[in-house]
């Protein structure tokens, strides 16, 4: 079968022949068909080099996968062939604390885990390709009715960071509060949905692109604010100069934290998602007194299978692209470029 991998570290991904996966016992292979083209997969071809994570190449890329079931592997009960499921993506051990409560992004024994801090596309392989083993069928969350695998693939990054970002934030999410989304890419525009979908919270969205700022507004943002010098005066002024209550970055930059710190309001939530590799410079004067800095990682299992409801109640709505297989590696330059707007998925069992 084809499959699109990454060979080695600092390099572009080649499309290749590989082997079809089978199950053993407790393992299930899941029939692709979407897999999400993430941002984050640029970073594995272009920073990180040996020994600068705990796994390397060779993998097949693709991370945020759903299918159906294709085979089930012996012991596997509570699934059937063709069930339309959804791929968790990050795997732990799941025996530690963390990942008996489902936050297995979150694993405190990285040494059982299948590869620290990874998972399908991020060290084992993952669902850019026709089929995809999933070593534990606990990984495999089941579609709600009326939400097909292609559709559902942007939320099982994009949505479940973007959801898990939003939910821990949600005491300061109350009426009369304001969110600043940083970013209103692939994860931003969900972003500023579920905020909308489930707070009473007013929602300022800033974005370098204007396509992405009209985006936001498609999405349901009450305010656009391009950054830029008078960014942070814009946002104090429309919060009648108290400042965002919750700012969520999901770019990661040192511009753009440094804009989350000085638009963010004394007691508030900062949550830096991206990862642009930027820093913070930290002191009485550099953030608001009592403003709590987050770096979240990924979501929950049970989250994932809340953002999955809203979903499929049309709540919230992933804008995207669908690709075959064969145009995943322009597909993957053109994410490098910034010249997707929402979510490009590749859909390897779709002609």
């Amino acid at each position: 079968m084809r499959a699109v991998r990454l060979l080695e570290w600092k390099s572009d991904p080649q499309l290749v022949e590989v082997p079809e996966p089978t199950a053993g016992p407790g393992q299930v292979v899941v029939r692709i068909g979407g897999a999400g083209a993430c941002h984050s997969d640029i970073h594995l071809m272009r920073d990180y080099d040996l020994g600068m994570l705990p796994w390397d190449p060779p993998f097949t890329l693709g991370h945020e996968n759903a299918g159906w079931v294709h085979e089930l592997g012996a012991g596997v009960v509570g699934l059937e062939l063709d069930q339309p499921v959804a791929v968790y993506g990050p795997w732990g051990c799941g025996a530690c604390e963390r990942c008996r409560l489902g936050l297995e992004n979150y694993c405190e024994d990285l040494s059982s885990a299948p590869v620290p801090r990874g998972g399908g596309g991020l060290g084992l392989d993952g669902g850019m390709a026709e089929l995809m083993l999933v070593p534990d069928a606990r990984h495999l969350v089941p579609l709600p009715d009326g939400l097909s695998p292609v559709a559902a693939s942007p939320y099982i990054d994009a949505g479940l960071t973007s959801y898990h970002a939003v939910r821990r934030a949600l005491p300061k999410l109350i009426p009369g509060s304001t969110a600043l989304v940083i970013g209103v890419g692939g994860l931003g525009h969900l972003a500023v949905q579920i905020l909308k979908a489930v707070t009473a919270t007013r929602v300022i969205a800033s974005d370098v692109r204007p396509e992405a700022l009209r985006l936001a507004i498609d999405c349901g943002a009450d305010q656009v604010v391009a950054p830029g010098d008078d960014a942070v005066a814009e946002v104090r002024e429309a919060t009648g100069g108290r400042g965002a209550d919750v700012v969520l970055d999901f770019v990661g930059l040192d511009s753009t934290m440094a804009f989350g710190a000085g638009a963010a309001r004394i007691l508030g939530d900062f949550s830096v998602v991206g990862i642009g590799g930027g820093s913070l410079a930290f002191s009485g004067k550099a953030v608001p007194f009592e403003l709590s800095i987050q770096h979240p990682y990924w979501g929950s299992r049970p989250e994932l299978v809340e953002v999955l409801n809203l979903a499929s109640r049309r709540l919230v709505h992933a804008e995207y692209t669908a690709f075959p297989l064969d145009q995943a590696l322009e597909v993957y330059r053109s994410v490098e470029e910034g010249r997707v707007i929402g979510r490009a998925v590749i859909t390897p069992n779709l002609r």
